[in-house]
């Protein structure tokens, strides 16, 4: 008989792992509802509100996914540092990080200002004098919170580099609360335009960052920071963070501009195209929430393994993640398929809307669970193991080619339309898990550890 393995020395037992899965779940689920609460606030104002707030955070969300991306540099130094039992250097890191992200946040801050009138009347192209009054609004108040959402997403972080999810998911209902209820006080009750989604928006991340930075100077922490109003760059750490955080910030930021070509495209097709793929990646982001937290809990548990220099507990915990991540995303994706013909009637869309946002639902979701825990999950670890710029090269290689490359060729010239660039995006998947696997399996990911 096969001898069993003693893991009773292994880092995370089922009690933690569940303690870190099940408030990266709720945080993800917050994030997802609260996006769509105020999708539905600002409908009230009008359709210009709307334009100019989505264009506004087109160039947000770009903001943000540099800094969440430079947060997972952070977090996987720190907790490599952790692996190796090195609280001292993990406290360091923390500190780094909080204090790198925040001056580059406050310079990004000066230039948006500064750039305003360019963003407005440059990269917006040819909008109404009415939708760039309300993008004028909305960048010039929600601009003001870019270095407390990247103070936030630091501490969150490294909360989450513990193994100590609870922390930021508590703080993350807090900001989420204060936003949604500033929104509904003042658009419904001092019926305020714009300014009424992004004053909310600013108070909340300044509550969140000033939150978790508090939490976050408690020397009984495992990971803390220093309270020091001086900051001492320390080369070395910066550039570990940078060689995890710019690569990935880079796969963020073309994903995020691939996105806005394949909607353009997705434009040309129709109205009821429009329709269709705007409540699709609604619906869509649900089906995937189980892989999204369990990928942030992926990055926690792999960098303190590699930190450890302890390969079997990364190969152990990487293929039981990513079991617990294909039985989650299946459940969800049953759920929905349950609940699809209620959520569609939500809408009222017309027949020929309702028929292609469920085709459209149908197909992600039996694709999502065969293959986007394989195509997401893999380059966690590989991000966790330090192995951050060979996923660029392949996400981005994949990004352009497939996905946008099979959306013109699927949706425009074999005429599938909206359908085709659905499918244009599954193709891009199975590229990605062949070439994830490859990597996986040839062993060069664990050549990158960071400390």
């Amino acid at each position: 008989m096969k001898q069993k393995n003693d893991r009773s020395h292994y880092l995370f037992d089922n009690k933690a792992l569940a303690a870190l899965i099940g408030p990266l779940i709720v945080e993800q689920l917050l994030a997802v509802l609260v996006g769509m609460a105020d999708s539905i606030m600002i409908a009230s104002v009008g359709e210009a509100a709307v334009s100019g707030v989505s264009l506004v955070d087109n160039i947000m969300i770009l903001i943000i996914n540099i800094f969440a991306a430079l947060a997972t540099g952070g977090a996987v130094v720190a907790g490599q540092y952790l692996g190796q039992d090195k609280r001292k250097e993990g406290c360091h890191a923390s500190t780094q990080l909080i204090w790198f992200v925040t001056l580059c946040a406050v310079v990004i801050t000066v230039v948006v200002y500064l750039g305003k009138g360019f963003i407005l009347h440059n990269v917006f192209g040819h909008i109404t004098s009415e939708v760039r009054g309300h993008a004028n609004t909305y960048l010039l108040i929600v601009s003001a919170s870019i270095p407390f959402i990247a103070l936030y997403n630091g501490g969150a972080a490294i909360f989450r580099a513990m193994g100590n999810s609870r922390i930021s998911m508590q703080v993350s209902i807090i900001m989420n609360v204060i936003n949604v209820s500033g929104n509904a006080i003042l658009i419904y009750g001092l019926h305020r335009g714009t300014e009424g989604v992004a004053i909310p928006t600013l108070v909340s991340r300044m509550a969140a960052a000033i939150i978790i930075t508090v939490l976050l100077c408690s020397e009984k922490r495992v990971l803390h920071i220093e309270r020091s109003w001086r900051f001492k760059p320390n080369k070395k750490m910066i550039k570990a963070i940078l060689l995890v955080g710019v690569p990935n910030g880079l796969e963020n930021s073309m994903f995020q501009l691939g996105k806005i070509l394949v909607l353009s495209l997705v434009s040309t097709f129709g109205t009821y195209a429009i329709a269709a793929n705007a409540v699709s990646n609604a619906v869509a982001q649900f089906q995937i929430l189980p892989g999204m937290a369990i990928s942030l809990a992926i990055t926690t548990v792999i960098s303190r393994c590699v930190g450890a220099g302890d390969y079997e507990q990364v190969h152990y915990y990487l293929k039981k993640l990513m079991v617990i991540a294909y039985v989650a995303m299946a459940v969800t994706v049953a759920i929905i398929f349950a609940v699809l013909p209620f959520v569609l009637k939500a809408y009222h869309l017309s027949d020929v809307t309702a028929k292609a946002t469920e085709q459209i639902l149908m197909f992600h979701g039996i694709s999502a669970v065969l293959i986007w825990v394989a195509a997401f999950c893999l380059p966690s670890a590989f991000r966790a193991a330090g192995d951050a710029k060979m996923c660029m090269y392949i996400s981005i290689a994949s990004m352009w080619i497939f996905r946008i490359g099979f959306s013109y060729l699927l949706g425009q010239h074999f005429g599938l339309g909206v359908f085709g660039v659905w499918v244009a995006m599954v193709i891009d998947w199975c590229f990605r898990v062949v070439c994830f696997l490859l990597r996986y399996f040839s062993g060069k990911w664990k050549r990158g550890a960071l400390v």
